[in-house]
């Protein structure tokens, strides 16, 4: 993975979990670069490289990444990473 200034989140629209994680980010402050994997697919390919399946949402920031997940799946997964979520700027939140 890439080291990034702002963390990707791969997403397909209409997705209901990929709007749950949208939410959450905006309501954490996080300034995501979507990727639209449904409308190119470059990013379909860049998801799946770095993923290895084809489920959004997919969030990917420095060397963390969670695939396929709902809000509740990232909480848990973040919450191992306390620099990540410094960097982030997300503190041990509740799901």
């Amino acid at each position: 993975m890439s080291i990034s200034t702002k963390p990707k989140l791969y997403i397909k629209p209409g997705c209901p979990w990929c709007e749950e994680a949208l939410s959450y980010f905006k309501k954490q402050g996080v300034d995501l670069d979507l990727r639209n994997v449904t409308k190119d697919p470059k990013e379909m390919s860049a998801m799946v490289r770095i993923s290895g399946q084809t489920c959004a949402p997919t969030f990917e920031f420095d060397d963390f990444m969670v695939a396929d997940f709902s809000v509740e799946e990232f909480v848990t997964e973040l919450n191992k990473f306390p620099e990540v979520q410094i960097k982030l700027g997300i503190g041990r939140a509740n799901s």
